[in-house]
């Protein structure tokens, strides 16, 4: 490269060699980047550019000079931070010249913020700009449903995050758990937990995969650049997005990200997350129990105080005896009365006709005495019947008031009957739902209850220092000591809870 090993001037405008323009450009290349093959440039990012093609082209400025950057397509996929105008930050790369132009450039190959002010900065305008489209609303937040069946994580399954959470959602109360792995640090973490997210909403219902009823997204503690992938745009959105309950167990509980924000619940570590997902279960065992009790106790003074009222109202009625003995006793008076006052009568009527008799002649007589035999014979005729008529009528009544009574009597005896059926039946179906709450249908699906000395042993410390131990299942209870069980083996893989892959 004579034009720069030759410092000194040629003797005439003649001996100097020409060059021509891509020649020197060539040289300046070389030049540039021999000298300046990796550098690391501190700057604040202006007018950034991201055409169509996948490239990114910003400016590196400070206050009296400015460096033209691009990261290329491949480059930029892999930078952990996304540049944005106004960013302080230092790029690693190495200069080199566009000859199309007459400039140089830096090749910018990774990114990182200037310092810890400069990502809290840069985080706080994120969440500012984020909350301004209500993305961190309280009102948009779903309820975590009470006892979900099928739980999603969201984590790295080769850390001790998923393993906590699955060993307290054992503990509190056993859920059926997919795990969808991500990794949650580095540049992959973002599109890949956002992707999670999606994907579990896009599940279809009662397809051949269960759709999740509640959603954890989890990782253990770190600095803000190890958990810089939760404070992404992309993550934040998803998380607003969800149709499912997510809870949000990003780091520790001193460490805040964006996600936390758009969650429908923030848990201060993952061990608090499934705490936040199920109930203890034989807490609900027991409250169910007490509120059984408490219904069993409730219908039976409801019963007993129904009863009651129904015998102090019966006391209030009349008997049929009650109502049918007067009539039957004036019946009777009337009945016995009839006959004596028949005979006074024709006593009577005897004796007027004697004196009538008397006095007139006797073929008059014979007149009248055959007239008033047929007057009599037609009032005797007509008495028999009315007669008749008269018990028939009284009868009637009697019938009449006897069948309203037993109707009466009836329908009070229906309607014991039938609210004591529907108290029966409401009785049996509470029965039936104590039945299949009550811990013996948990034996039939599969579950143990171990005893020591009649107590419920609940940990691995309980059951080694008992003397002997009792297990009962389904079908029995079989007797046990510590000694004689078999030691747990270290479990190469978590119980099988399903793949998403």
């Amino acid at each position: 490269m004579e034009l720069f090993d030759d410092p000194t001037p040629a003797a005439s405008p003649g001996n100097q060699p020409e060059f021509t323009v891509s020649e020197i450009s060539g040289a300046v290349k070389r030049v540039i980047e021999g000298e300046f093959a990796n550098v690391r440039v501190r700057g604040e990012i202006g007018r950034v550019s991201r055409p169509s093609s996948g490239h990114i082209y910003f400016d590196l400025k400070d206050d009296r000079a400015v460096i033209a950057a691009v990261s290329w397509k491949g480059q930029a996929a892999r930078l952990s931070v996304r540049p944005e105008e106004g960013m302080e930050v230092v790029a690693t790369g190495r200069l080199t010249t566009f000859p199309g132009q007459s400039k140089y450039q830096l090749i910018v190959e990774d990114i990182a913020p200037a310092g810890q002010g400069a990502l809290m900065l840069m985080l706080e305008k994120r969440r500012a700009a984020l909350a301004a489209e209500g993305l961190f609303d309280a009102a948009r937040k779903k309820p975590l449903p009470f006892l979900p069946e099928v739980i999603g994580v969201i984590t790295s399954p080769s850390g001790a995050v998923i393993r906590d959470i699955l060993h307290r959602l054992r503990d509190r109360f056993p859920r059926r758990v997919l795990i969808w792995p991500v990794a949650v640090q580095g540049e992959k973490c973002a599109p890949e937990v956002a992707a999670a997210i999606r994907g579990f909403n896009a599940l279809p219902e009662g397809g051949r995969i269960p759709r999740p009823d509640l959603l954890i997204v989890a990782r253990g503690g770190g600095s803000l650049e190890d958990l810089w992938g939760f404070n992404e745009e992309i993550v934040v959105r998803a998380a607003a997005a969800s149709h499912i309950p997510l809870i949000s167990a990003v780091g520790h509980e001193t460490d805040t990200t964006l996600i936390d924000h758009a969650a429908d619940r923030r848990a201060p570590t993952p061990t608090a997350a499934a705490e936040m997902a199920v109930p203890v279960r034989l807490d609900l065992l027991a409250w169910t129990g007490e509120q059984g009790a408490r219904l069993a106790r409730a219908a039976t003074q409801r019963l007993e105080t129904r009863r009651q009222r129904l015998t102090d109202l019966s006391r209030a009625l009349g008997r049929p005896e009650a109502l049918l003995d007067p009539a039957r006793q004036r019946f009777d008076l009337w009945s016995d009365r009839l006959g004596p006052a028949l005979s006074a009568a024709t006593t009577r009527k005897r004796a007027a006709f004697n004196a009538v008799g008397a006095r007139v002649q006797p073929g008059l007589l014979g007149n009248f005495i055959a007239r008033e035999r047929r007057h009599l014979g037609t009032w005797a005729d007509r008495l028999a019947p009315a007669l008749q008529r008269l018990t028939r009528d009284a009868e009637r009544d009697n019938l009449r008031r006897k069948t309203d009574l037993a109707r009466l009597g009836e329908r009070l005896l229906q309607a014991e009957r039938a609210r004591l059926d529907r108290a029966a039946e409401a009785l049996f179906s509470l029965d039936r739902t104590r039945q299949t709450l009550g811990y013996t249908e948990t034996l039939a699906r599969g579950y143990a209850v171990i005893r020591a000395e009649g107590a419920v042993v609940t940990t691995k410390a309980a059951a080694e220092s008992a003397a002997t131990l009792e297990i009962e299942f389904a079908d029995g209870r079989l007797a046990a000591t510590p000694g004689g069980m078999a030691r747990p083996r270290k479990a190469k893989a978590e119980p099988d809870q399903g793949q998403l892959f």
